[in-house]
């Protein structure tokens, strides 16, 4: 299967997110090309500042695989991993993380800082960005915009 076809399936987790009123983004974990697991943000709702996406994924998946190591495994996030999010995706031997939109503000992908590309870091994941960025970006914009907007009206 192509990184656009598990993109959209973050995606789909995204929208998730934003029905229940969370920041859109959505994470799916796969192994041989098979999904394991599917994450979506969940900070607001369940009152947890570690409830992003990609860690809602990673922990469902070293569940379902019984191990919190995950070799051979590719991550799909709708936005660029956060140093918390990354530095866990580290701590699981992740092969593979894949990417839509960069995260200016926050990301540890190259946006703000590379923690995959840190030569004294002992495992080095392979990092890909851009996949359905436009898409990826286009939704989180939107949710913002929406915010702002509200905000402004709110009495």
């Amino acid at each position: 299967m192509s990184d656009e076809l598990f993109m959209r399936m973050a995606l789909d987790a995204a929208a998730e997110a934003q029905r229940v009123g969370e920041v859109p983004v959505g994470a799916v974990l796969v192994k041989d090309g098979e999904l394991i697991a599917i994450g979506h943000n969940r900070p607001i709702t369940g009152h947890d500042p570690s409830a992003h996406a990609e860690i809602a994924a990673l922990r469902a998946a070293a569940q379902k695989l019984g191990n919190y190591r995950l070799p051979g495994c590719t991550l799909y996030v709708t936005l660029e991993p956060c140093v918390m999010c990354a530095g866990a995706m580290m701590h699981a031997r992740l092969a593979r993380v894949v990417f839509g939109a960069n995260d200016p503000k926050t990301g540890a992908c190259g946006s703000v800082v590379n923690l995959f590309a840190e030569p004294r870091l002992n495992h080095h994941t392979e990092v890909q960005g851009g996949v359905l960025a436009e898409e990826c970006g286009t939704m989180l914009s939107a949710f913002f915009a929406e915010r702002r907007q509200r905000a402004r009206t709110a009495p």
